[in-house]
Parts: structure tokens; sequence; C-alpha cells
């Protein structure tokens, strides 16, 4: 046994702190960690380390004392610079166990961990997500570590028998989106469509749902179209939240979902990278491509799922009905708030028809924050799909990217940061959905005279809702959830 402990370390530490070649040969598997020279018998306490799961990622842990361990992030699959999504478990503590662990080779150096940023954790006995107090959490230069950035945070483990899980943030698994579809399928919803656009080169799917009223309701009725995409960029797991959301909201018996499913034709891609987020990565696919940059010649065989989507929105880009809004979702790393990146025109009146659809967000979302929108055209992102779409399609379309923290959003009036839940992603994302009635009233498409809405319902409304679509949208709280938070509450690691 202790032989196979040696060869699991020496597999392990054959990556680079640099996040070199050798750092590719994989998460690390159910690996104990334990002193130099250590002959005994494995004992509580020894860690052991577990990323092979989906969407796992850690690749090299280094034991520096008791009670300190510095980890290594695996590089994307095929691409060595970005090193950024951990996702991992611990087993085998002692109760009360206290441990610091040092993440030491990111690949950015501009982090919300400046700003209060801190890791999520759950563990088997309090399976629900909860963010590591800020105060036990350090961002700093590391003589150590050539002056990189490291991530350190102290944490105390409590329950012995517990497997403990940590992540970057809250993780999206294309497993649980698979799930999630197949629950919606199953209740035979007239308006909704599930179909496969294609594969991944791992042979996952590509799902589209198409989320609009039968034609056969109204066959005379002209219909807008939007489309939205997410999680090109594997690593941000926020915008597979944000999509649920949208989609939760739109299938929901909400009036203003009604009303949005007779006037709109919604097409939504909500994983564009399964394979990246099924390994793990953080920015790209498989191959070690950032699917995000080749939306000009995607190659149906390196890019499959782009190479796809990119047809079904050149196709529908020549339909009579014309692709009227295309919205790409993203999370970022550095900023606070939800907020969008638009394109630069030449024409004023274009300019202000593309700042409508932000403005009326931030009245209906109050972490959207319009003064961190911004439209630009700079060199780097002329591959993205706001870039690329926004050139293709005509002057009548607008394209987006909607972009939301990692990490929280500073509400009105507030002077401290308010973190992301993953149920707060999900009301953005219902608020995003809600924002299309109010644009298609502001420009009159749809009659405000003809609305089937009850005089109760405001725009405000969506923000107090719970999660559409199960049955539990009224927004209280039920008592076995509150037990369940109660019983979350001890997960802190207080150190």
């Amino acid at each position: 046994m202790e032989r196979k402990m040696e060869e699991n370390m020496r597999d392990v530490d054959a990556g680079s702190e640099a996040g070199g070649e050798d750092a590719l040969v994989g998460n690390v598997s159910k690996l104990m960690v334990t002193p130099p020279g250590y002959t005994g018998v494995p004992r509580k306490g020894h860690l052991v380390f577990d990323a092979c799961f989906e969407s796992g990622n850690l690749g090299r842990v280094d034991y520096i004392s008791e009670f300190e361990f510095d980890l290594f992030i695996r590089p994307d699959t095929c691409n060595p610079r970005f090193r950024v999504w951990f996702n991992f478990t611990v087993e085998n503590v002692r109760e009360t166990q206290r441990v610091i662990f040092n993440i030491v080779n990111f690949s950015k150096t501009k982090s919300l961990y400046r700003d209060g940023m801190s890791p999520v954790v759950k563990s088997t006995s309090r399976p629900k997500w909860q963010r590591l107090p800020t105060k036990n959490v350090y961002y700093y230069r590391c003589p150590d570590h050539r002056r990189n950035y490291v991530m350190s945070f102290a944490f105390c483990f409590d329950r012995e028998d517990d497997v403990y899980q940590f992540a970057y943030c809250y993780p999206y698994t294309y497993t649980r989106l698979q799930h999630y579809l197949d629950s919606l399928e199953r209740r035979n919803l007239d308006y909704l469509q599930r179909e496969q656009l294609g594969l991944s080169v791992q042979q996952r799917r590509l799902d589209l749902l198409t989320i609009t009223s039968p034609a056969q309701q109204n066959p005379e009725k002209v219909k807008k179209l939007v489309v939205l995409t997410a999680r090109v960029h594997p690593g941000e797991s926020p915008a597979s939240f944000i999509c649920q959301g949208v989609i939760d909201f739109l299938v929901s018996q909400h009036p203003v979902a009604q009303t949005l499913r007779d006037h709109v034709i919604f097409k939504i891609v909500p994983m564009l990278n399964p394979d990246g987020v099924y390994l793990g990565n953080y920015r790209c696919s498989l191959m070690g491509f950032d699917l995000n940059r080749h939306w000009q010649e995607p190659s149906p065989w390196a890019h499959p799922t782009l190479h796809a989507v990119k047809q079904l929105i050149v196709q529908l880009s020549q339909d009579p009905v014309g692709l009227e809004f295309y919205i790409d979702v993203h999370a970022h790393s550095t900023m606070m708030n939800g907020f969008m990146y638009g394109n630069v025109f030449e024409e004023e009146e274009r300019v202000q028809r593309q700042a409508v659809f932000p403005r009326l967000l931030c009245q209906n979302a109050p972490d959207f924050s319009f003064s961190n929108t911004s439209f630009n055209r700079d060199v780097v992102k002329a591959g993205t799909g706001r870039r690329f779409l926004g050139g293709l399609l005509d002057d009548t379309s607008y394209c987006y990217t909607l972009e939301v923290s990692f990490y929280s959003y500073m509400a009105a009036g507030s002077t401290s940061p308010v973190p992301y839940t993953e149920d707060t992603y999900m009301k953005l994302g219902r608020n995003v959905a809600r924002t299309f009635l109010d644009y298609y009233r502001h420009n009159n498409f749809i009659d405000d005279n003809k609305l089937q809405i009850p005089n109760h319902i405001n725009s405000m409304e969506v923000l107090s809702q719970g999660r559409q679509g199960n049955g539990n949208g009224n927004g209280r709280t039920s008592g076995s959830e509150r037990g369940a938070e109660r019983k979350n509450q001890s997960i802190t690691g207080e150190y």
C-alpha cells in the first residue's frame, strides 16, 4: 500500500507550477497525502483528495506541513494557458482538523478574490453550496511561488464521516442539464420543443430548445425571434443558472410568460461547450480551443457545436421572420453585478435603440448595472459571437454578451456587496425573460390594450417570485427548506 501511495504521489507531482505540458496528466484520483517519509498505516487526518468526477479539477497536491497544502489547478485540456476553475473533494478528515489550502497557479492576476470573493463548499451531510467566510480567504503575491498570486483559505473540518467538496463557483454540470431538460420534456408542453442540434467531439448532446405558442393557435400572427446561448466558456457556471432561470420563466404559467410565447419564438442553446464543462475546463473545449474566438470560421470537426449553432443562426437570419436578438451568457471574474457588452455603430439612432434593452433590464433587475454596460469594438473580441453576429445580421438586430459576476452585486443604496447564490443567478434569468415583454411593449409590437395580464401584476413582481416551473413559484420558504438552511449553517469551516 505504501508503494502504491508513493506511486500516486509521483504521478501527481509530474505537474508543473507554470501549468506546462506535464500538468496535463489529469486530475488527482483518491490521492492520500501523507507526511514525507511516513511509512506507517494511513490514519484519520491523512487527507484524501479527488477530482476524478464530472467538472472536477485538481492537478496536484503538495504537502507543506500537517496544517498546510499547496494545490495546483489542472490546466484546460490541450491548453496550458488557462488555470482558474477548481472543483475537488477532501475526505478521511479528522474532526476539528484545521488546514490551510493554497491554490498557487492561477493563470489570472486580477480576481474578485481581491474584493471579498471566497470559494464555495458543501459536504455529504450538508449538500447545499455555501460560500466560505471572507475573513478566512487571502489573495496575495507569494514569494515562494515566483511572486505569483496565491489564494489561500483556512478551513476547519467538523464531521469525520463527511466528504467535503470545494469549488471556484457553484458547479452546473452537463449531467445536471440533461436531467433538467429530461424533466422538461416529460411535461409534454405543447409550447416547448427539444431537439439535438448536433454532437460534441466526445459525442455529447448539443441541445436546442424552442419555446413559443403552437402556430395553429394563431397562424396569422407575426412573431419576433430571440436566440440565447450559454456556457461557451465551460468554467462560467453562473451562465447556466441564468439560462435555467430564463427557461423556467418562459415555460411557466405566469401571464407575462404566456404573452411572450404568443408573440416571440425563443431558441435557446443552454450548453455550447458540453465537453469543456464535463472535463472541468475553465475556458476551452476538449481540443484546447476558446470557442468564443472561432465564430468567423468554425470547423465542423474541431468546433462541431459552434459550427452547428452558427449554421442555425445564419439560417434563422435568412428567415422572413428575421432574428431580432442574440444574447450570449457569460460570467465575469473581475467585475460586480450583471451587465452587458454591445457593439459600436456609426448611426446614432441605432446606438440609442441598442441601449433600450439593457436600460429596461436595469429597471427590472436590482443586480443589473447599466453603468457597467459598455459598447465596444475591441480587436481581441473580433471572433466572439456578439461581434461576429453583429456584423452578419441586419441593422434591426441586436447582439449582446450578458455578463454576471462570479461573486456579487451592489444593490442600490448599499455599501457592501451581496454575494450571488444559485437562486439569485436564476432570478436574474427570470428578469431577463421578463424584460422582453417591456421591450416589445416599448416599441408597440405588443399592444398594451390586448394584454391578458391582470392589473395587479407589475414589472417588478418577477423579482420576488420563486423558481418557475417547479410547482413552488410563490417565493415562500417551506418548513423543510428552513430546516435544510439551518442544517447548512455549520459548514462555514470556522478556523
